[in-house]
């Protein structure tokens, strides 16, 4: 028998409707760190896994902040139609634990922009926990081009690896890994 922490969960166990209360950590316009290029960050609240070392402690709390709100949105969408904005971030606490606010705002993004701006996410949950977990969870994946995947494990903490913080955690094309049903690292890593 497998042992489970208590941040490792188990399919169907954290679902998105029980644990989001729909807040906003913080909305962060224009940045170059959250992914590739120029870049509009939205950090939800609230996250399961307590990772020891977390760089937004604050964030796990699913109070912390603000409402998301349609005006944010809209603010979102009119920042992200500038020409030199590559895309949108999503980032926690835990995307997949906020599916609601995620999916509401990605839907958009694609309805307005198509595939011109993409989409990055940052989860705790590996890509096997997401694809054998909720319909909200795989909906979620489905929006999103590149996603970073696993908890980040301080032991493993790597200052020189790009986009992630340890050296367990993967940068995944979500599209290519959806079509050939494997993970399929994002093309331009470099280690």
């Amino acid at each position: 028998m497998v042992k489970t922490l208590p941040n490792d969960p188990q399919p169907l166990e954290w679902l998105a409707s029980d644990w989001s209360q729909g807040y906003v950590a913080s909305y962060k316009p224009f940045n170059f760190v959250d992914g590739e290029g120029v870049r509009c960050s939205i950090y939800v609240s609230g996250c399961k896994f307590a990772c020891p070392g977390c760089y937004n402690k604050v964030a796990q709390n699913f109070h912390y902040g603000k409402p998301y709100t349609m005006a944010l949105e809209d603010q979102i969408i009119e920042d992200l139609s500038q020409s030199y904005v590559q895309g949108l971030t999503l980032l926690g606490g835990e995307p997949f634990l906020n599916t609601q606010v995620c999916l509401q705002l990605c839907r958009r993004v694609r309805a307005e922009f198509g595939q011109t701006k993409d989409i990055w996410s940052w989860t705790g949950y590996t890509w096997d926990e997401l694809v054998q977990d909720s319909p909200d969870k795989l909906a979620l994946l489905q929006e999103i081009d590149v996603l970073v995947d696993g908890r980040f494990l301080e032991a493993q903490k790597d200052l020189t690896l790009q986009f992630r913080g340890s050296r367990n955690q993967r940068i995944i094309d979500v599209p290519a890994t959806l079509a050939a049903g494997t993970v399929q690292f994002w093309p331009r890593l470099t280690r």
